[in-house]
């Protein structure tokens, strides 16, 4: 297993790269920014890059996904429901991609936007077991990801919660790879450690340890922050609808 994550901060999120050294093959999920970092990082561990992921269609920044997926080769991955004005490779709720020793295996978890997905990842070279998962915006350190940038933040709200009792019946030992981290405008009450474990956020972060949904779907639609500047405009390019308002 090779991994490498990619840390931003303007805008704050967190990318990153995974795969099998021994058999070449790599994905990034969540690109932001420059291509050239990942491009560089995968020839630097010998890897191809098979597989470009965003676990959803952002509205706090533009995706370099297609970008970086159009200059190594890769396959573009989102959701098979998101709504987009071109072509993707569409995953489903248990699709696989496999690299070499390495199995990505989707879970679509929505709520912070309807297509939403986590990718739980496996390396066959150690254990059978998933060894970690990428949460994107849905489960982050510290809170929960907004709801309201793709619905209603009660309808988010809801479908969230659904995500959240998936997420918590994930072994308590599987770390958490999210996002984003403190400071990003997608969260709040984040913290700036950009990793964790499912047992550890199901003991401290308030937002995922509630069991009851009418208290979660309070809780979420409760003092919602200012949107990040132009989401709607970064969601619609994002989608490939550049006149949306």
């Amino acid at each position: 297993m090779i991994l490498r994550q990619f840390l931003h901060f303007d805008p704050v999120g967190a990318s990153y790269l995974l795969g099998c050294g021994g058999k070449a093959s790599a994905a990034v999920v969540d690109p932001i920014g420059p291509i050239e970092p990942y491009l560089e990082a995968a020839a630097a561990t010998g890897m191809k890059i098979l597989y470009v992921i965003d676990t959803h269609i952002h509205a706090d920044h533009i995706s370099s996904g297609r970008a970086l997926a159009e200059a190594s080769g890769a396959r573009y991955i989102l959701f098979a429901g998101a709504s987009t004005k071109f072509d993707f490779h569409g995953v489903n709720d248990g699709s696989v991609l496999e690299l070499g020793n390495v199995l990505i295996t989707v879970m679509h978890t929505p709520g912070h936007t309807p297509e939403h997905i986590s990718l739980l990842v496996t390396d066959r070279s150690r254990a059978e077991e998933p060894w970690f998962v990428l949460t994107g915006h849905t489960l982050m350190v510290g809170d929960m990801g907004r709801t309201e940038l793709a619905s209603s933040a009660e309808d988010g709200a809801r479908a969230l919660f659904a995500s959240v009792e998936r997420l918590k019946a994930l072994p308590d030992h599987l770390e958490v790879l999210p996002g984003a981290f403190s400071g990003s405008v997608c969260g709040r009450s984040l913290s700036g450690k950009p990793s964790s474990t499912i047992g550890f956020e199901k003991r401290f972060n308030k937002a995922f340890r509630i069991v009851d949904e009418g208290e979660f779907v309070a809780k979420m639609v409760a003092d919602i922050p200012p949107p990040p500047p132009e989401a709607a405009a970064n969601r619609a390019r994002n989608a490939g609808l550049e006149t949306a308002a």
